[in-house]
């Protein structure tokens, strides 16, 4: 990594924080505000849920064409603006119109904000630093959503509507303030892995879906983020509550154990997983995983005491986090990897989109069976770990080997340039 890819890098995961940082303020008090403090009730509260979910399907599609031609830093700074804009808007909006509406542009800066950052991460990393470069920005975000939520739960106050406008200001006010870190960026191009595909921006979506290892991993992603983040505060609190008795202390428990272990194991598990097939790391996750709904299943099906199913209950979202950090090392460096030259901002896109509809069609499912169908519900999500595992596989067979251990690719290359660089003797 040469000293200018340094230095915008450095900014960029000052920027991941300061975004992260914004958005854990809002996030956890949104139902809240609309439905309570704005008196506007329960259907306006979800409606503005369902709208983040809708921005983000309808702005995703456009923003990787928008990334390839005119760049990841000025589509950034467009969705920084957008997102301050709304969320400022939201802050002050009393109607259900201007709600919706400030929802909206929140949501759509918001989904714009993740492929353009990862872009960005892509440009200003090589082959050796990606998967690192992309832990510090999934450490680096866990983090920022920690501290925000912990410090807006001190600010926020439900019989003052001051209190959220103050929470929604200091949202717009970090979004503004990363608009003044990212302006002055200056993005070097990062070289590519040899062995990705050849092709060009003008492809499009067409070229994208030709691109049968890229198709497979965002079926993958599709079953990864359904299966586990799709489910975190929708069917599996759902499940706790109902199922295991869970209050709704030990629930937040269980949200912070997630947090925590990701903040502690990610750098550990980094070196873990660093030098080994990514296929085969995101096969383990699987694994994991399918211990975790094990754990839930002991939880709210058997017949422990009530400590013991809170203890399988937090240790389910435990594991879960142990699954999310070995996969921010993995899984993001692979979609950069598969996309050929100056194409990242449009796979990057498209598999944010894939994790949209995953986020959107996960609580619609998980939530109702979560609730009521508590044996078929941890017998499904299940299998569905087991089938990462499966797809995980699968997909490793259509991987080269740069992409599937760029770390053994980048060190045979090293070997080469320096057998290369040796002089050769002739005796006399």
């Amino acid at each position: 990594m040469t000293r200018a890819m340094g230095a915008a890098m450095r900014r960029i995961h000052v920027g991941n924080a300061l975004s992260a940082f914004g958005l854990g303020f809002t996030v956890p008090y949104l139902y809240v505000y609309v439905a309570q403090v704005r008196d506007l009730g329960a259907m306006t509260a979800g409606l503005v849920l369902a709208v983040f979910a809708v921005a983000a399907l309808i702005v995703l599609p456009f923003a990787g064409r928008a990334i390839v031609r005119r760049g990841p830093l000025p589509v950034l700074l467009a969705a920084l603006g957008t997102a301050a804009l709304g969320a400022l808007s939201l802050g002050l909006a009393g109607g259900s119109t201007t709600v919706l509406l400030s929802a909206a542009a929140l949501g759509a800066g918001q989904a714009v904000m993740q492929p353009a950052l990862a872009t960005m991460i892509v440009d200003c990393s090589t082959a050796d630093t990606r998967s690192r470069s992309f832990a510090m920005q999934f450490f680096l975000q866990n983090l920022g959503l920690g501290v925000g939520g912990l410090i807006g739960g001190h600010l926020v106050d439900t019989t003052r509507v001051s209190s959220f406008t103050l929470l929604f200001a200091i949202e717009a006010a970090m979004f503004l303030l990363l608009v003044v870190v990212m302006a002055t960026v200056r993005m070097p191009h990062s070289p590519r892995i040899e062995d990705a595909p050849a092709g060009s921006a003008r492809g499009g979506w067409k070229q994208l879906l030709g691109n049968r290892a890229m198709v497979q991993l965002s079926v993958l992603g599709f079953v990864l983020f359904f299966a586990c983040y799709g489910q975190f505060e929708s069917g599996l609190s759902a499940y706790g509550v109902e199922a295991a008795g869970i209050s709704t202390s030990a629930l937040g428990t269980a949200l912070a154990a997630n947090t925590l272990m990701i903040v502690v194991a990610q750098f550990a598990v980094l070196r873990f997983v660093e030098r080994r097939r990514r296929s085969r790391v995101i096969a383990g996750v699987g694994l994991i995983w399918a211990v975790a709904w094990l754990t839930a299943g002991y939880a709210g099906l058997g017949h422990g005491s009530q400590e013991m199913a809170t203890a399988a209950f937090v240790s389910t979202y435990a594991l879960f986090g142990l699954g999310e950090a070995m996969l921010s090392p993995t899984v993001a460096p692979l979609v950069a990897d598969l996309a050929p030259e100056g194409m990242a901002g449009q796979y990057n896109s498209a598999f944010a989109l894939v994790k949209q509809l995953a986020l959107a069609v996960g609580p619609a499912v998980g939530g109702p069976m979560g609730a009521s169908l508590h044996a078929p519900y941890v017998v499904t999500f299940l299998l569905f770990s087991l089938g990462i595992t499966w797809l995980a596989l699968r997909l490793g067979r259509r991987l080269t080997a740069a992409q599937d251990q760029p770390w053994a690719a980048a060190a045979k290359s090293r070997v080469v340039a320096r057998g290369a660089a040796e002089p050769v003797t002739v005796e006399a």
